[in-house]
């Protein structure tokens, strides 16, 4: 006999069972339609591209994260890191089939390499919301109210979410004379929370290569306070008000009249890690786990597309972090898990009623019931424990004596409450109430 292989999967891999499936496939779903809801639309691409496409305008860091190979052709591919490059390569590839503002959604897998902890993994969902072709404060603003108006559809209303520009930021460096070092600095403001405040300046002296500066750096992303105060530090700090912060100040406006406000804070150490970004930059936070890091994050990315096409095609968009988000619930308790999407399950009490039971499950399904039949006329204790795991609310019960009457016994699986020999008719109206 062959040796067995162990039955095992990558480090940073999962496989997921289905009542942690279900959680993530109704979470999908409520996110799909508020996605649909501001009019946006779906597309998909391919999970591999060429890895010029997806690392042409990326660090070191990024990098090192990307499972890259090549493949039997000796073509140099990679696997999609996040869902953005890959549509910037869509816009401009099919620039000529799309109509502009092009408002897309894509909720799929992404791959990074990076070390595996709670809430992140090395395979994981995002679920992306992007508008090409308009470089307004309104689209950055519905970007913004969609990430608040999805989280509380699936029931995420204690958030805060963090909002920054860079375009500010790198106006405040030009003014340190500076600016040729944005990129460095950015990424290393970008790991304040992870590494701390010592370790940041240290990183900040030797890329500006003065003391002076980095503290002023550091007073920058401190922040004063609330949005307005804290845009009218940071405006002063950059050299005065220009169109990057009259942008904010628009954004600012179009949350108090949707009074909305409250959910969001102006944030200048938020700069986000990866280079494409250009303009407003946002992450969002669990307030009763804020330690968990960003679950929605995104910004506004006006020369992505310009790596593949010389129209200009400008851009905003955000991320939900499923997996890492799910992790967060998890930890606070507020996931409800189902073992299935079914309303009821009819018993095979009898080997000689399976047609009957197939006929009254079909009458069910077509007043809105989900239901099954139990295959196999096993013991009843086998055939509860099975739709316990299920986690099933209702029960069948079909003997002789209902089976002559054209009727059921419905049973409430969880208070036990019973409701004998009536019609299917009435079953199907307890069990959809």
């Amino acid at each position: 006999m062959a040796e067995l292989i162990q039955p095992r999967v990558l480090k940073g891999f999962r496989d997921i069972l289905p009542q942690a499936e279900i959680v993530r496939t109704n979470l999908m779903e409520k996110i799909t339609g508020v996605y649909r809801s501001f009019g946006f639309v779906p597309i998909d691409t391919p999970v591999l591209e060429y890895s010029e496409i997806l690392l042409r305008k990326s660090n070191g860091e990024t990098e090192k994260q990307v499972f890259r190979f090549l493949d039997n052709g000796k073509r140099d591919v990679a696997l999609r890191f996040d869902l953005t490059v890959p549509f910037a390569r869509f816009t401009a590839e099919h620039e000529s089939e799309l109509y502009f503002p092009f408002k897309r959604y894509h909720i799929a897998k992404v791959w990074r390499g990076e070390k595996p902890q709670a809430g992140r993994y090395r395979e994981f969902v995002q679920c992306d919301i992007d508008t090409v072709g308009s470089d307004s404060a309104a689209s950055d603003f519905e970007i913004l109210n969609i990430m608040r108006t999805a989280l509380a559809e699936i029931g995420v209303k204690d958030v805060t979410i963090h909002v920054n520009h860079r375009g500010i930021f790198n106006r405040f460096l030009a003014k340190l004379g500076i600016a040729e070092k944005s990129e460095d600095i950015l990424r290393s403001v970008d790991k304040l929370a992870k590494v701390g405040q010592e370790e940041v300046k240290k990183e900040l002296v030797e890329y500006t290569g003065s003391e002076e500066k980095a503290s002023e750096i550091l007073k920058y992303i401190a922040g004063a306070g609330d949005f307005e105060s804290t845009l009218k530090m940071i405006t002063e700090m950059s050299g005065g008000a220009n169109e990057d912060s009259d942008r904010m100040a628009e954004i600012y406006e179009m949350m108090k009249a949707a009074g909305i406000q409250a959910t969001y804070v102006l944030d200048p150490s938020i700069t986000r890690g990866l280079d494409y970004y250009t303009g407003v930059v946002y992450e969002t936070f669990l307030n009763e786990l804020p330690s968990i890091g960003s679950v929605c994050s995104g910004g506004r990315y006006d020369n992505l597309a310009g790596l593949y096409t010389k129209t200009k095609l400008p851009g905003v968009g955000a991320s939900i972090g499923l997996d890492r988000l799910i992790a967060g619930l998890e930890q606070l308790g507020k996931l409800e898990s189902r073992g299935s999407y079914l309303d009821a399950e009819i018993f095979c009490m009898d080997k000689n009623l399976v047609v009957y039971y197939q006929k009254v499950a079909a009458q069910l399904r077509e007043k809105g019931v989900k239901v099954e039949v139990f295959p196999e006329a096993k013991s009843m204790k086998a055939q509860y424990a099975v739709t316990d795991a299920k986690k099933i609310k209702w029960g069948i019960l079909i003997g002789s004596n209902e089976a002559e009457k054209q009727a059921v016994t419905l049973k409430n699986l969880e208070t036990r409450e019973q409701f004998a020999e009536i019609s299917v008719e009435e079953a199907a109206a307890k069990i959809l109430a």
